[in-house]
């Protein structure tokens, strides 16, 4: 049936999701199985999200609010902007596809970095755009490199910001030296899917540039801090000019009612969104600590995760860990072969993913 296939399709690799608790526990015939994969949130929902989805039960034989008022209002206090400058998506995921759907034709092109979020290079592919790559350097995005390959055919740029999965970050520095020589008819989107673990000074304040360029797109998302990954919501905030056409561009209904009511209640539950922080800092430091005790090569991140070289084959790596019910997530679609990437999970997960890792490379040194 290739022949009905639409060629850009054809040569798309599809992303390929962290392997699932139950499958593994299905497959192997395991118990007690820890996902250590999808940098998800290892202490669960924020509880107020969870109450407020429960009140909404009773209502999800109607439609959502379309316009996700409420929820763009609430965003809009959070951020001291206006409701107007915001657009939800089903996770970040949509709103790179609508993104690329409203702003880039089909001679034109996007730019972003190599090692980084699969989606943008998979979503370009899917909406048939070209794409170009810029070299990391030292495992973080090199801005002069992005700069070499801006040319009068792009468009969009996107720079994760932390990186995943480097877990590394540009500076405010940085940025603002790539803002000032950057064309202003270039879109940059700054993907912070991570900023909330952010533990550095010298992180750069995104929404002050959006605030002053009409050129700037900053897209968060409530699946990694708020422990709300299973719901997808994300957004994307922007001039009001360019949300306006964004919306038209975005399929109606796209965010559910329990997950718009999640994140109304999310964005309250401060106590929530500290014990979180304060948990994935304390589990990477034990799991550094740790680290460099064996001796182990890994990158300094200011995400909730780690990268490892492990000096072995990833996959081979993955398949021994998941023989002990320990999922981790092998780097060979990034094609980085001997590096594993692990989410910092609870105590316990952490404890348990460094004695596992101790026992393989022991039994393979």
């Amino acid at each position: 049936m290739k022949e009905l296939v639409r060629s850009n399709i054809l040569n798309t690799k599809p992303y390929v999701a962290g392997k699932p608790i139950e499958e593994t526990k299905r497959q192997l015939g395991l118990k007690n199985v820890i996902k250590l994969a999808s940098n998800e949130n290892p202490f669960g929902p924020s509880p107020k999200a969870v109450n407020a989805m429960k009140k909404c039960l009773s209502d999800v034989n109607l439609y959502p609010d379309s316009q996700g008022f409420y929820l763009k209002k609430k965003l809009a206090r959070h951020f001291s902007l206006q409701p107007d400058n915001f657009l939800l998506g089903n996770g970040s995921d949509e709103i790179i596809d609508i993104l690329i759907r409203t702003f880039v034709e089909p001679d034109e092109n996007i730019v972003t970095s190599d090692c980084t979020f699969l989606e943008y290079e998979i979503i370009a592919q899917v909406n048939d755009r070209k794409i170009k790559k810029a070299p990391l350097r030292y495992f973080k995005y090199d801005l002069g490199a992005i700069l070499k390959l801006v040319d009068k055919r792009t468009k969009l740029i996107f720079i994760a910001n932390p990186n995943n999965p480097t877990g590394t970050y540009v500076t405010e520095y940085e940025i603002t030296d790539f803002l000032n020589v950057l064309p202003s008819g270039v879109l940059v989107v700054f993907d912070e899917a991570y900023d909330n673990f952010v533990d550095v000074d010298d992180y750069p304040d995104s929404l002050s540039y959006l605030r002053r360029k009409k050129n700037i797109a900053v897209l968060k998302t409530f699946s990694k801090s708020y422990g709300l990954a299973g719901l997808r919501l994300g957004y994307c905030i922007a001039d009001s000019g360019l949300i306006s056409y964004m919306e038209r561009a975005r399929q109606p209904f796209n965010v559910n009612s329990l997950a718009q009511a999640a994140g109304i209640a999310a964005l309250d539950d401060k106590e929530f969104l500290r014990k979180t922080r304060k948990g994935v800092l304390e589990g990477k430091a034990f799991l550094c600590r740790e680290l460099s005790r064996m001796g182990l090569v890994f990158l300094s991140s200011v995400a909730n995760f780690i990268l490892i070289d492990t000096g072995r084959d990833c996959l081979e790596m993955f398949k021994a860990m998941l023989k002990f019910g320990v999922i981790v997530r092998d780097m060979k679609q990034y094609g980085l072969k001997n590096f594993i990437r692990v989410t910092i999970g609870t105590r316990k997960e952490n404890e348990r993913f460094i004695r596992v890792l101790k026992k393989i490379l022991k039994e393979k040194s």
